[in-house]
């Protein structure tokens, strides 16, 4: 069965997953992380893609954007491939590819999933057991959005601003919200779409998608249809 287009809807956020070619290191000093987000924030400059939150990892990179038009996104992330591959490649004097083929991404519902998936990239360092906190974590958005150093990178998404009516109130609003955690299900939920490209929202979010952009957003349901309604509940 053919591959279905990766699913991008302009002016909607999306969670992207970019991993390292056999989990291969792709960040190994202070000057690939630099170097890194300098690429992506011309990129997303140019191919007018706002960026909300971020984590570079060692060995992968997750990201939650916002694309202006349906080619934004992959746009971005082919340019920043061009610059930052023959780099990383130049330094660490290798060849061939770096990243895990194509970046992974889902559309996510905004109103019930935004806010969940910046705390979700922002506390992939305290998962993966590198951290205590998001504050330890020096590549990541995390800062900005408490506060503590603004970034350039980061356009902030209307939601973050309906946290409070001044910066001090958004700022520890969102610390409140982290300090809060994740459950297992969020995490799980945030993972397989992103993987498996499928649309993150309530079923009413996925139905006003399909309508809207005339595709299937999530996995078939299975079994043959029903030739005539069952009387009773099944």
């Amino acid at each position: 069965m053919a591959r279905l287009p990766r699913l991008v809807v302009p002016e909607q956020p999306h969670h992207i997953i970019q991993r390292g070619n056999d989990r291969q290191l792709i960040f190994r000093d202070d000057e690939d992380h630099q170097r890194f987000l300098l690429w992506l924030r011309e990129g997303a400059r140019q191919f007018h893609v706002s960026l909300h939150a971020y984590v570079l990892m060692p060995n992968h990179l997750h990201l939650l954007a916002t694309p202006s038009d349906k080619e934004g996104l992959s746009r971005m992330m082919q340019w920043i491939g061009r610059h930052y591959v023959p780099y990383f490649n130049r330094k660490y004097q290798r060849v061939g590819t770096l990243f895990q083929g194509r970046f992974k991404a889902t559309v996510i519902d905004s109103e019930r999933y935004l806010m969940t998936c910046s705390r979700y990239i922002e506390l992939n360092p305290v998962r993966a057991g590198m951290v205590a906190s998001p504050a330890d974590f020096v590549w990541s958005s995390y800062a900005h959005h408490v506060g503590t150093q603004a970034d350039p990178l980061i356009t902030d998404h209307p939601l973050y601003w309906s946290l409070g009516n001044t910066p001090f109130q958004r700022e520890a609003a969102y610390r409140a919200l982290v300090e809060q955690g994740l459950s297992g299900q969020e995490v799980t939920a945030l993972t397989d779409a992103t993987l498996k490209g499928w649309a993150l929202g309530s079923p009413h979010f996925r139905n006003t998608l399909e309508k809207r952009i005339q595709r299937r957003v999530g996995p078939a349901k299975r079994g043959r249809p029903w030739k005539v309604e069952p009387s009773e509940p099944v």
